[in-house]
């Protein structure tokens, strides 16, 4: 959660799976529960349609992702930064 103008909005940390559209990335990004009953971990992946203005972000790179107001039909995230490069 960031605080930006008295608003909590949200941000996530996730993968660049797919960057084929202009102007549009998607970014899977994985949490970590605990099953109820059985006090298993286990992962839980949802990806998200984010905005990258400059189609800066490549498959691979971890990039943080912001709440913003609706974009188009899916888009309601903006790319906020890019924090590490494959290392290809």
């Amino acid at each position: 959660m960031a605080i930006i103008n008295g608003k909590n909005i949200k941000e996530f940390v996730g993968r660049v799976v797919k960057n084929s559209s202009d102007k549009t990335i998607a970014v899977e990004v994985e949490n970590v529960k605990v099953h109820p009953l059985y006090n298993k971990r286990y992962v839980s992946k949802k990806k998200y349609q984010a905005h990258d203005e400059n189609n800066s972000a490549q498959i691979g790179n971890i990039v943080k992702i912001r709440e913003s107001k609706p974009i188009s039909k899916q888009k309601r995230w903006i790319l906020v930064d890019i924090i590490q490069k494959p290392n290809t």
